[in-house]
């Protein structure tokens, strides 16, 4: 039987001490619904939508729905893979047990913090630029510059620190608030958008139209959208570096992933048949370049007498810091995970005793978004459109990844209860995953997202290395994880 890395005394000393608490099980079904939910319906749907629609005009719901495909190809194998290994280190453990190279782990486990950490940026950025205009909105006089909107930024991802510092108990019950408000914004312009359509003003007929402002084909420009609409469905995978703190996690992950994802591709479709209904494509074109104001647009225009208008901003503000809470959380709990298994310096795995959280981790990847969020405030692109895009071309990397780790741990036995995936749906998710890397599913102007991520690899390139000297000269062996030997009987 394998090892349980999460528990004291299972491995050699932990960096914490003889004495380390473990991680809290806090999360029981409901919970961990509220949190993928969550986690999946954030920035993404308010970022995307409008550059989808610009693409492939009234069929936007069809890239929502095959990204959601190749979204639940994925999910089962990290259903998989969760109820076998049921430790919080995610994608990066399933590939050293799948591979055992530790440059490849750590390659791995360096993209997921990253984006993490990027989306997290991302939604910060939007949440500062959605408050400053919904206060301009209301009469309140503020100044909408990029430093503006970065010191917000930075402020909001210190208060995120914060919560996180506190507790994850905390930090889940932040998220079902977050969460239940962020439904409740989609609701609403669903709701206008249907009642749009039944007093007659909105045009149903537009859903089967295919208008593309770029020279693609259906094909090629379904493929683009579904490449952009990926953001929105990514979140799902966050939930895997929870698993320490879920109760009774073989059987309560898979239904709960699974219905997860339908709530949100069903919520997707339906907030993209409202838009098309609602706008028509000239009108849609004009507000794509305001990135997150597409669904703004609909309420304005659906609901012209009731002044919704000066409250959605902050119902945005409220799903992307949702989106941003998770994905911190999730970044803090994979560097911990990381760190218990020398995959990362020790010291990123140390927890505070009274809270029983990740502190180290947590400030650490706190720093790594305070960089990225000055960085990004320079870079004359879309902020949401190259983050966005780049932290979909990592999670498609890896996603790759953990499908073909998912063939190759199938020569090993599984314990009694764990998840099995259909033989076929890893080999299927590979391919999906891939294709949709690929340069035919770029625009043109997204160059510049391979770039982001290039860089972004280079710089783990050389953390790699750091830490490889840094652990074994101070063990006298190479890094990777403490118990491999373990792990393989």
């Amino acid at each position: 039987m394998a090892t349980d890395l999460g528990k004291t005394g299972s491995r050699e000393p932990d960096v914490n001490g003889p004495d380390t608490p473990d991680l809290k099980r806090v999360m029981g079904p409901k919970l961990l619904l509220l949190f993928i939910v969550g986690d999946i319906l954030g920035a993404g749907i308010y970022a995307v939508t409008g550059t989808m629609a610009a693409e492939v005009g009234g069929v936007v719901w069809l890239p929502f729905l095959v990204a959601f495909a190749v979204a639940t190809l994925t999910a089962l194998a990290y259903l998989e893979l969760v109820t076998k290994y049921p430790q919080a280190a995610g994608a990066a453990l399933y590939t050293h047990k799948a591979f055992g190279i530790h440059f490849v782990t750590f390659l791995v486990a360096f993209a997921v913090v990253c984006s993490g950490i990027t989306s997290a940026s991302t939604s910060s950025n939007l949440l500062a630029t959605n408050l400053l205009a919904g206060l301009e909105i209301n009469g309140i006089d503020v100044p909408g510059s990029k430093l503006a909107i970065t010191v917000v930024s930075i402020a909001f991802m210190l208060l995120l620190a914060a919560v996180n510092l506190r507790g994850v108990g905390e930090s889940v019950k932040f998220n079902v608030v977050l969460t239940l408000v962020e439904v409740l914004a989609l609701v609403i312009v669903i709701g206008i958008g249907f009642a749009v359509i039944a007093r007659g003003d909105g045009d149903l007929s537009r859903i089967t139209t295919f208008e593309s402002g770029s020279d693609r084909g259906l094909f090629l420009a379904v493929t683009v959208a579904t490449s952009i609409a990926f953001f929105a469905m990514v979140g799902f995978e966050d939930s895997v570096n929870m698993v320490e703190e879920t109760q009774d996690p073989q059987r309560v992950f898979p239904r709960v992933m699974l219905t997860g994802l339908g709530i949100a591709v069903l919520v997707y479709m339906l907030v993209a048949v409202s838009v098309v209904a609602v706008l028509p494509q000239d009108q849609i074109d004009t507000v794509v370049a305001d990135e997150g104001r597409v669904l703004l647009q609909v309420v304005t225009i659906g609901a012209p007498d009731v002044p919704i208008d000066k409250l959605f901003p902050f119902l945005t503000c409220i799903a992307v810091a949702n989106t941003a809470l998770i994905n911190m959380l999730m970044a803090s709990r994979l560097l911990y995970g990381m760190a218990n298994q020398d995959v990362l310096p020790r010291v990123l795995g140390k927890v505070l005793p009274g809270r029983r959280t990740p502190w180290v981790g947590i400030l650490t990847s706190t720093v790594l978004a305070l960089g990225l969020l000055t960085v990004v405030a320079q870079l004359e692109s879309s902020t949401v459109t190259t983050l966005s895009g780049t932290t979909a071309l990592l999670l498609l990397t890896v996603f790759a990844v953990v499908n073909i780790a998912c063939i190759v741990l199938r020569r090993d036995p599984s314990p009694e209860g764990a998840f099995r995936a259909p033989r076929i749906t890893p080999w299927i998710g590979v391919v999906a995953c891939l294709f949709l890397v690929g340069p035919w599913a770029k625009d043109r102007d997204d160059w510049v997202q391979y770039r982001v991520a290039a860089g972004m690899l280079a710089v783990g390139v050389v953390l790699w290395a750091i830490t490889w000297l840094v652990n074994r000269g101070g063990r006298g062996k190479k890094t990777g994880f403490r118990d491999i030997e373990h792990l393989e009987g």
